[in-house]
């Protein structure tokens, strides 16, 4: 699948390791976007932009919309060590938790692949397995404890080095600030598999996806999201149904 042509162009934060990506995020942190003087549905409307531009940027809003669910996964568990008062972060941070368990979002957080549209790419040509079974499908939905293994000669991050130690894990340029892995999932680079886990949850003290952007974000285009999923679900609804 080729890349936008506008991917980097509109300063949009996106899921890349790329430097331009880099320079975006660093420059955007001093630029934060402008919502006081815009009305409620602008606001909603650039939260979307900006949000869905990282999250699920290699979907459109179609399919976004069939993945949306507005009831939100939390958990009120405390992990061990956790101080008591830490309080419990916005539900809204999970607006996006269904792009979470995409397969080609699962090989990109896995830091198997440089950017969200190479791990697309490597699912669609048959190097992304499920349970052993090939699965070239970017928007199959994992499951908890599905494992997903990447055959080693697709990831980009890999060589093989002199010695019979098998693979190694070898460092790119501008990766540092990318190189971190989320509580749901689990990755083996020497077999080169990941373990999906469970679902993300918001638990008190910590949000588990991955995002640049602050909460109220997540919240304005969470609301956006909730007023489209009632209209399209009512529309449906109003459909006359076929006979056959």
């Amino acid at each position: 699948m080729r890349k936008p042509k506008d991917t980097f162009a509109r300063q949009l934060i996106r899921m890349s390791w790329s430097k331009y990506n880099l320079y975006t995020i660093a420059t955007r942190g001093r630029q934060a976007p402008r919502l006081g003087n815009r009305t409620l549905y602008q606001q909603k409307w650039t939260a979307k932009r900006e949000t869905r531009a990282y999250h699920g940027g290699q979907i459109n809003e179609r399919q976004f919309l069939r993945l949306f669910n507005p009831k939100i996964p939390t958990s009120n568990t405390r992990v061990a060590g956790q101080e008591k008062d830490q309080k419990h972060p916005p539900a809204v941070v999970l607006t996006f938790a269904s792009i979470e368990r995409r397969l080609d979002t699962i090989v990109f957080r896995a830091c198997l692949a440089t950017s969200i549209w190479q791990a697309r790419q490597m699912v669609l040509h048959g190097k992304v397995s499920v349970n052993g079974v090939k699965t070239p499908s970017p928007s199959h939905q994992a499951s908890p404890g599905d494992i997903i293994s990447v055959i080693p000669n697709a990831i980009p991050l890999l060589s093989e080095p002199a010695t019979e130690s098998g693979l190694t894990f070898v460092r790119r340029p501008f990766m540092q600030p990318f190189i971190f892995i989320p509580d749901y999932l689990e990755v083996n680079f020497n077999t080169c598999s990941i373990v999906y886990l469970r679902n993300p949850i918001s638990r008190p003290g910590k949000s588990e996806i991955p995002s640049p952007f602050p909460p109220d974000l997540h919240a304005l285009a969470y609301e956006l999201y909730v007023s489209r999923k009632k209209k399209r679900t009512s529309r449906q609804q109003l459909r006359p149904e076929k006979f056959v």
